[in-house]
């Protein structure tokens, strides 16, 4: 009876492996993207616990390679973002403070008051530019408060819906703009930041709605909204930054498109997963706050920060502009059928905006 329960499992798992590379969009299929570690382990448990079951028939057997199989492809899907593979952004060598760009990302969870947790870290770290998700006109006036006289530029979009943000910025912010991509309740910033050495980098600050239950029954949105801003990346050669809350992992089709679509380079690659996502939980993380850069940026440091009484954690990077070491990041480029694939899901998603949620 267990071996045939472990036999079922094993083909559960694999079932489960192998639905997130359909290109079905409901939340219950795109909620198997994000646990990628966990079904690994649990692929890599049972296979091993049939093993010990010694088994003897055909039946038996399939129980074993299924779950061989699915723990292959989630461990082969992870290499990437292990300090195994090969690091897509260059580590910088020398110290050049007026080129570097100090980022401090963290989606604070509307209802959470715990705001002297995240302004410790604030006045820690320095960061030139602070950038929080969900933060309601309460945040807003904490932050105000505790950071405005040390970073004067600010963009402030209070909202209750959780998809307000705020911007703080100790360098110049220029060409500012606030813009409402695919839904009309989710907002996003996009800014040139005007580094101290003068060189200007282009600033995007996203948090799209994600596929889940109590926000939306597919991914559309969040995807659309992903492959709109890779296509304006792709527009414009000028070192950019994306950042925020993209409720979805590096390793999902979508993220990866986007990096492709846009030319975009994940920073976690080569390093590790730096999860942050969900604080209160340990056994069920994954990576959910990007930084993504173009490849005129070399990483100085990047760090997961301690919990701020959000169910995310914040994650601190700190880039350095360094168009000269441009051709030793490997950006990836999209192919035909992937930029159709992308345009095609914002068309329709603009088709359906009078539908979306709202």
């Amino acid at each position: 009876m267990l071996q045939l329960l472990l036999t079922c499992l094993g083909v559960l798992v694999l079932l489960i492996t192998l639905v997130p590379y359909t290109r079905i969009r409901h939340w219950s299929v795109r909620s198997f993207d994000f646990p990628l570690l966990q079904i690994a382990i649990v692929a890599t448990v049972w296979a091993l616990a049939q093993l010990a079951l010694h088994p003897d028939s055909g039946w038996q057997w399939a129980g074993v390679t299924t779950s061989v199989i699915a723990a292959a492809i989630q461990w082969m899907r992870i290499y990437p973002w292990t300090p195994l593979a090969r690091c897509t952004v260059v580590k910088s060598r020398s110290y050049a403070p007026d080129q570097e760009l100090k980022l401090l990302v963290s989606n604070v969870l509307t209802p959470n008051r715990q705001a002297s947790k995240l302004i410790d870290l604030v006045k820690k770290h320095e960061p030139d530019i602070l950038l929080t998700l969900e933060s309601d006109q309460w945040w807003g006036d904490q932050l105000d408060a505790a950071v405005a006289e040390t970073m004067p530029e600010a963009i402030r979009i209070p909202l209750d819906n959780l998809y307000g943000m705020h911007l703080y910025s100790r360098l110049p912010l220029e060409n500012v703009e606030i813009k409402w991509l695919i839904q009309d309740d989710i907002p996003s910033i996009h800014a040139w930041v005007k580094l101290k050495s003068g060189d200007r980098i282009r600033f995007h600050a996203l948090h799209p709605r994600p596929p889940a239950p109590s926000e939306s029954d597919e991914s559309l949105w969040r995807d659309a909204e992903l492959m709109l801003v890779g296509q304006a990346i792709a527009k414009c050669s000028e070192p950019t930054v994306v950042a925020g809350d993209l409720n979805d992992v590096a390793w999902s089709p979508t993220t990866k498109l986007f990096c492709k679509i846009s030319g975009m380079l994940d920073l976690r690659r080569g390093r590790g997963q730096y999860s942050t996502f969900h604080a209160k939980y340990p056994m069920l993380r994954w990576p959910l706050d990007h930084v993504f850069v173009t490849e005129h940026f070399t990483l100085v440091h990047m760090e997961r920060l301690s919990e701020v009484g959000s169910d995310h954690f914040p994650i601190l990077v700190t880039l350095r502009h360094n168009p000269s070491r441009a051709a030793e990041n490997e950006p990836e480029k999209a192919d035909r059928e992937e930029r159709e694939d992308a345009e095609e899901t914002i068309e329709e998603a603009q088709e359906r905006h009078g539908e979306a949620p709202v």
